[in-house]
């Protein structure tokens, strides 16, 4: 049971401090010398005689030094944490798949961007992006397709890493083409067997189905199947002026824009489906986004904890070691100062 109070310092395995007193019950077994008569140590005299000939406070020293590094070998098995300040983590039961078209199409400049010509992509990138930091509490996927759909990233609470995914995208990385219905299949697939209560995909495409083997009409029917529900996006300008050598020439760069798809897989399973000409068009949308599907989520908080074991431990093998050093030495010293030879 953690402390009420964060900032407190806790003992995952108090009861480990009865083997405290271990070194004093050794302390009263019979002496070494007594010892030493009952076994069969062939140089038993010697470590006796040893031990008596060492100056009494020389003696204590290392008797208090021992005790110290008993003492903090045992508070670094008590396993000491420090409990930090709780951290709340909102769930919102809901899992949203985003389903990103990279197909060729997606190059055409017929949007802006900060006042300058870009690709659809670069717009959808810059508005999809802060759409993902918002849904805090949501299990967000990302699927890009092509040719073929691929989930570059799994459902994760980690908002950071699928806008960094999303990011990082290239146009054709999935194919020129347009697997629509394919994308939409895989989507199903990752979130049919899912317990929350709210699954979604928002799908957003500049074109219609050219690729893939499953047909978007299969598609829709296994999204009313499992209750999945599904908001497109249609992304492209109605209008973009071209130069020929016969003039400029209006031309719908959106002509092949497949409208009466997606508004069936919205219509079908209680969605919504946008138009996107612009990208205050597009902010517009996932801020709707954002009404249509709020953030309604339960917080269940936690409290970090921070091992401290390695500071008592790692203390207690840097004072042994210290003292073995200083003893070896001291031992060198005597050997060669003292008058004495090693033994024969």
């Amino acid at each position: 049971m953690f402390p009420v109070n964060p900032g407190t310092l806790v003992w995952a395995w108090p009861w480990l401090l009865a083997a405290w007193p271990l070194p004093l019950l050794i302390w009263l077994l019979p002496p070494l010398a007594a010892v030493a008569l009952a076994l069969p140590v062939p140089f038993a005299e010697r470590m006796a005689a040893h031990a008596a000939s060492e100056k009494r406070p020389l003696q204590m020293g290392r008797l208090l030094l021992a005790g110290v590094c008993w003492t903090l070998l045992v508070m670094a098995a008590l396993r000491p944490q420090w409990v930090g300040e709780p951290i709340k983590m909102p769930v919102s039961g809901r899992s949203m798949m985003l389903a990103v078209d990279l197909s060729g199409s997606m190059r055409e400049q017929d949007l802006e961007l900060n006042g300058d010509p870009a690709t659809r992509l670069a717009v959808v990138k810059s508005v999809l992006a802060p759409f993902i930091a918002r849904r805090e509490g949501d299990r967000l996927g990302l699927i890009l397709f092509g040719d073929q759909p691929y989930l570059q990233t799994p459902l994760t609470f980690d908002r950071n890493m699928v806008a960094q995914m999303l990011i990082e995208s290239e146009i054709g990385l999935a194919g020129e083409r347009t697997a629509l219905g394919a994308a939409v299949g895989l989507a199903i697939r990752k979130l049919r067997d899912l317990e929350d209560s709210q699954r979604v995909l928002v799908l957003l495409t500049d074109g219609r189905n050219t690729a893939g083997e499953l047909a978007p009409k299969a598609a829709l029917e296994l999204a009313e199947q499992v209750g999945l529900r599904i908001y497109t996006i249609g992304v492209g300008a109605d209008e973009a002026f071209i130069r020929t050598l016969f003039g400029t020439r209006r031309v719908n760069p959106s002509a092949e824009l497949d409208e009466a798809t997606l508004q069936a897989f919205a219509e079908r399973t209680g969605g919504r489906y946008f138009r996107a000409r612009s990208p205050q068009e597009l902010e517009q949308i996932y801020m709707e986004l954002d009404r249509l599907e709020p953030i309604e989520m339960d917080e269940q908080t936690y409290r970090p904890l921070q091992e401290l074991y390695p500071w008592p431990l790692g203390l207690a093998v840097g004072l042994g070691l210290a003292s073995g050093l200083l003893q070896m030495l001291a031992t060198g010293f005597r050997l060669l100062y003292g008058g004495r030879g090693p033994r024969k």
